[in-house]
């Protein structure tokens, strides 16, 4: 159950369909891309999207208060993130470090003759009386 790509078809007379086409080489993308970040800006948005010139947008109409929409985040919720990035970043740090640690046991361990190693499985299988001291 991947994520599907739906095709969605606009109609447009001529004249917008050129204004479109040049929008999009002034852009440089491709004249379905234009269509794309038209529905991802009105997805992203929830349909509050307004399309307008921009010599419109620029002059400041009373609603550009309101578009694009903006949202007040509580400064408890941006210390909150501050501080869980700082923790992010100790436990990253401390990961680091056993990996260090776990790399520098490894290669002690591969030091060591094979002689010098028993493994506890071999204890259990020997049937000599053979004693094995630690130290």
């Amino acid at each position: 159950m991947g994520n599907k790509n739906k095709t969605i078809s606009f109609r447009v007379n001529e004249d917008v369909f050129e204004t479109l086409r040049d929008i999009a080489e002034q852009r440089d993308i491709s004249l379905s891309a234009v269509f794309r970040d038209y529905v991802d800006t009105l997805v992203a948005h929830d349909g509050q999207v307004r399309v307008v010139p921009e010599h419109e947008y620029d002059e400041g109409d009373e609603d550009a208060e309101s578009f694009p929409p903006k949202v007040e985040v509580p400064k408890s919720f941006i210390r909150e993130h501050e501080r869980l990035e700082l923790e992010a970043d100790h436990l990253r740090e401390q990961l680091d470090e056993y990996k260090r640690y776990v790399t520098s046991l490894s290669q002690q361990l591969e030091e060591y003759d094979e002689e010098e190693v028993i493994n506890l499985e071999d204890l259990d299988s020997t049937e000599g009386d053979d004693t094995f001291r630690l130290g």
